[in-house]
């Protein structure tokens, strides 16, 4: 009988003894790391995504949206008044019409976030934080949905609402919102312009009165497109005021410069009103967002609470 220290000294026992004892190491270092990667799991072939619950989040959402357009247009028309010295301002009108894109967003994105929520089917066996992210992302994708809905189906209405504020500041400063189109471009008001014809005393203007506005209309929109206005088109313009106006070439030049100075400032109010207007409601768009995977998440915890 020979010992188990004999076997592993002889030559011949460890040649054989060798590759089994190999094999063995190897199957323990595969079964050990297998162990601790835990049991073997079977990937689903259910979708996580619940589109039914995220379109129906998304139509709840839009047709939310629809009704507190029509409402808030109404209010703002309603605080507009014909009448000069009545009404609000056109700040007011602005701020308010701010307010109004951020509560419609915040309330339009609550409701349909949390109908995706409690109408999406229920996950077994997942963990409570995916559980949390896949609510969220149902939030944010119906909130993203209805947004291309309510913009492809509701653009005008919106335009309406969101241009309201740039509307309001441009009628209030020179009025450059009814041009006609055959007539001045370039945001050029015929006020503006008439404002440079006004006859002094019992002046009568020429008979060419009319071809001389038009020339002035294109100059003066060229002015506001490019920003200036040229010393010979400052000259030229001089003259044509003068020679309608019956002014002198030194009020003639004046009523120039202070006429473009009002058209610069009516523009550059405008073009504020209208980048702040951007600014609200890309803000209000980001607001909703977040509302929607809110609301989504406490839909989805209400859900799991009542199978």
């Amino acid at each position: 009988m020979v010992s188990r220290g004999a076997d592993s000294n002889h030559p011949a026992l460890s040649t054989v003894l060798a590759p089994l004892k190999a094999t063995q190491m190897e199957d323990f270092t595969i079964t050990k790391g297998t162990a601790a990667l835990g049991p073997a799991t079977v990937e689903s072939k259910t979708s996580a995504v619940s589109w039914g619950a995220i379109f129906a989040g998304a139509v709840v959402a839009a047709a939310t949206s629809l009704i507190l357009v029509l409402l808030a247009t109404g209010l703002d028309l309603a605080s507009i008044s014909p009448w000069a010295g009545t009404g609000v301002s056109a700040t007011s009108l602005t701020v308010m019409t701010a307010i109004a894109v951020l509560i419609i967003q915040w309330l339009a994105s609550g409701v349909g976030g949390y109908v995706t929520g409690r109408l999406r089917t229920k996950w077994v066996g997942t963990h409570t934080h995916e559980v949390f992210f896949r609510d969220t992302a149902h939030g944010f994708i119906a909130w993203a949905v209805a947004t291309l809905l309510v913009t492809s189906t509701l653009v005008s209405g919106a335009s309406s609402l969101l241009g309201a504020g740039a509307h309001a500041g441009v009628a209030a400063a020179a009025a450059t919102s009814n041009i006609p189109s055959g007539g001045l471009t370039n945001g050029v008001s015929p006020y503006d312009v008439d404002m440079l014809f006004r006859t002094s005393g019992g002046t009568e203007p020429k008979a060419s009165a009319a071809g001389a506005r038009e020339e002035t209309g294109h100059i003066l929109g060229k002015a506001l497109t490019t920003g200036e206005l040229s010393a010979a088109d400052r000259t030229y313009l001089a003259q044509m005021v003068a020679a309608q106006t019956g002014l002198s070439d030194a009020d003639a030049k004046l009523r120039v410069d202070e006429g473009l100075t009002q058209m610069k400032a009516a523009a550059d109010g405008a073009r504020r009103t209208s980048e702040m207007m951007a600014i609200f409601a890309a803000l209000a768009l980001v607001v909703g967002a977040f509302i929607a995977c809110v609301s989504a998440a406490l839909g989805g915890r209400l859900r799991d609470l009542h199978p």
